[in-house]
């Protein structure tokens, strides 16, 4: 939220325009997508498979520092491509329209240990609906921080600069207990909900698999190099999790990303949704192979306003969609990398303070002439 409405200047009219012509972007690519999108989604698959057979294969051994760093690095791309590039966008149904069953939403699962199932109703259906929505967007904080000066600040949030990182080095696990919804669901009454055992039990099941593939069998089978296996399947995974939750986090928390009340979303239209997901999403810019590592999600604002379109289309799109920007006077949030990981950083650790002016309770003492605008 923000004191001043950066749509402010644009008529309903001009919104809903602004709608439509997004909706023709889409509409034009649905219906040029074909056997080159269909060629390239099986060529990563079939890279990333192959290179993680291969890394974990010289991690057997990982008792030789020079093969402990080579499967290391490898495993750590595979598993980074597994979940970006691969894993989150076929969850999302961008390759539905193929029509194959080995590469479709309804059965992929991925390496992580949150069951596909139970991310895509956490991801698909509550972030991407309610993006940016304090309250309704679990994504935007993963509950755990405070993300808006406007928020009551408790000195619990002195401690969200640490949350946050042990939050990235663990990032799949902390995925999960979102997915499940813990904050929520943690109390004795809830505990013996039906369907929260349920999904807790899927959880512990995916876990135990993964921990199981990882940290046991893989191993086991280096022999004499199992600790070195481990040592590197472990820090394998903290790198895919800190990379991901650095990607995740520039997507929607750097400064100039714009957070919603809950009543700024009552009737909203689908041109005011378009606006929302431009406003409350920031781009990372960069080299072809970053944006491939991203899963494509360095076009965080592309992929907000059009999360079932193939990734590999979404940089020719990015050039369409900034015009647009330009065309109603909207501010592009867009960086590399580094800027965009310090800016978001730099929240973090500015949200773990009281505000400047607070009150008795924590919260801030509004001046009397300022409103805040529900973009």
């Amino acid at each position: 939220m923000t004191a001043i409405d950066p749509t402010a200047h644009l008529t309903a009219e001009q919104i809903e325009e602004l709608g439509r012509e997004l909706d023709a972007i889409r509409d034009e690519v649905i219906a040029g997508r074909g056997e080159k999108d269909a060629a390239y989604i099986r060529k990563v698959i079939s890279a990333q498979r192959k290179l993680e057979l291969v890394s974990r294969g010289v991690l057997l051994f990982s008792l030789f520092p020079p093969a402990w760093v080579i499967g290391t690095a490898g495993l750590s791309v595979a598993k980074i491509m597994d979940n970006m590039e691969i894993g989150h966008n076929i969850l999302h149904g961008q390759w539905d329209w193929m029509r194959d069953p080995k590469i479709h939403s309804t059965t992929w699962e991925w390496d992580h240990v949150s069951p596909a199932a139970q991310w895509k109703h956490s991801h698909n259906e509550l972030h991407h609906t309610y993006t940016n929505v304090l309250g309704k967007d679990n994504d935007l904080g993963y509950g755990i921080m405070r993300v808006d000066e406007d928020q009551r600040w408790h000195p619990v949030h002195l401690g969200q600069p640490l949350w946050n990182f042990v939050n990235a080095c663990f990032f799949e696990y902390g995925i999960a207990a979102y997915d499940l919804e813990l904050g929520k669901n943690l109390s004795k009454q809830r505990r013996k909900d039906p369907e929260f055992r349920a999904r807790a039990r899927a959880v512990g099941r995916k876990i135990r698999k993964q921990v199981l593939k990882d940290y046991v069998v893989h191993p086991l089978l280096s022999g004499p190099s199992f600790l070195p296996t481990l040592a590197a399947t472990f820090t394998a995974n903290v790198v895919r999790n800190i990379w991901s939750h650095s990607v995740i986090m520039c997507g929607h928390f750097p400064e100039g990303v714009q957070v919603f009340e809950r009543r700024s979303i009552e009737g909203e239209t689908r041109g005011q949704w378009y606006l929302r997901q431009m406003m409350g999403s920031a781009n990372i810019s960069g080299s072809r192979a970053m944006h491939f590592m991203t899963g494509n999600l360095s076009h965080q604002i592309e992929h907000h306003l059009f999360p079932d379109l193939p990734s590999n289309r979404y940089a020719e799109v990015a050039v369409r969609v900034r015009a647009l920007f330009e065309k109603y006077e909207l501010e592009y949030v867009s960086g590399p990398l580094p800027k965009q990981v310090f800016s978001a950083w730099r929240k973090v650790f500015r949200l773990s303070l009281p505000n400047r002016r607070t009150g008795a309770a924590g919260t801030p003492d509004r001046e009397p002439e300022r409103e805040l605008v529900a973009a």
